[in-house]
């Protein structure tokens, strides 16, 4: 489905009626896309409707991204904005994370609940790793646990083409330049924290400082899975979040 957002062709999935229920609205990571969602999107949850988009620039939304989390945020307003959205639950995972920690200090009043995904609140990256994205590389092999099939992470990365080498390298700049440290705990919708055991991009150390910090969160912590637990773990992942968002 195309939306026009901000003059720009937006792409998005969903999986209900958007507006008779509660919305959930999944942002993905640096380089990534809706892709990443896919298996949240094929479960039901009663009362909501999932709903994942593209930012611009990434797989089938125009646009050519942004180098700041503030942009995106801004974005995934106008996003909700023009879709009639209010009152829903942000979730994001890495990069998207950012975006939803964003989101909720500057928006917190469009908020049920949040679900942070394999995320933290500041988000380094390697010089050597802003660099070779420009160059096309890919990082997945530091995405995933070394327990993950080789063919399920060759089926959660088929999305990396979609989007340019710049843009890669623009959403890691802009990850490099987060840091919102020293603000977190002005956040106050409940929130879900969920990391993989096994996770070298964003560890677990990253969600127990966020756990730490923000007042109504849990933490949920799932063994044998990296940073993209939603494709490692799906079932461990959608019982989490059906179960967080059905106590809202």
């Amino acid at each position: 489905m195309l939306l026009d957002v901000k003059e720009l062709k937006i792409f998005y999935d969903y999986n209900r009626r958007i507006g008779a229920d509660t919305s959930i609205v999944y942002t993905h990571g640096a380089g990534k896309s809706h892709h990443s969602w896919v298996n949240q999107l094929a479960s039901k949850i009663n009362g909501y409707v999932q709903i994942a988009l593209d930012l611009p620039g990434h797989g089938d939304s125009e646009g050519t991204g942004f180098k700041r989390i503030d942009d995106y945020t801004d974005f995934v307003k106008s996003f909700v904005d023009v879709l009639d959205i209010n009152d829903f639950v942000i979730a994001g995972n890495s990069m998207g994370g950012a975006i939803s920690q964003t989101f909720a200090l500057k928006y917190q009043n469009y908020l049920k609940g949040m679900i942070l995904i394999g995320t933290g609140a500041k988000l380094r990256v390697k010089k050597e790793i802003l660099e070779g994205t420009l160059k096309g590389e890919s990082y997945a092999d530091n995405a995933y646990s070394s327990k993950t099939d080789r063919e399920l992470i060759k089926k959660a990365e088929s999305d990396f083409s979609k989007t340019s080498p710049q843009v890669r390298h623009d959403d890691f700049y802009a990850c490099d330049n987060f840091d919102v440290m020293d603000q977190i705990s002005r956040i106050n919708v409940p929130t879900l924290i969920i990391c993989g055991k096994d996770d070298e991009l964003t560890p677990v150390k990253y969600s127990e400082y966020l756990h730490s910090k923000i007042k109504n969160s849990q933490l949920k912590i799932i063994p044998g899975a990296g940073h993209m637990v939603m494709w490692e773990k799906p079932k461990e992942v959608n019982e989490a979040i059906a179960n967080f968002v059905t106590n809202l």
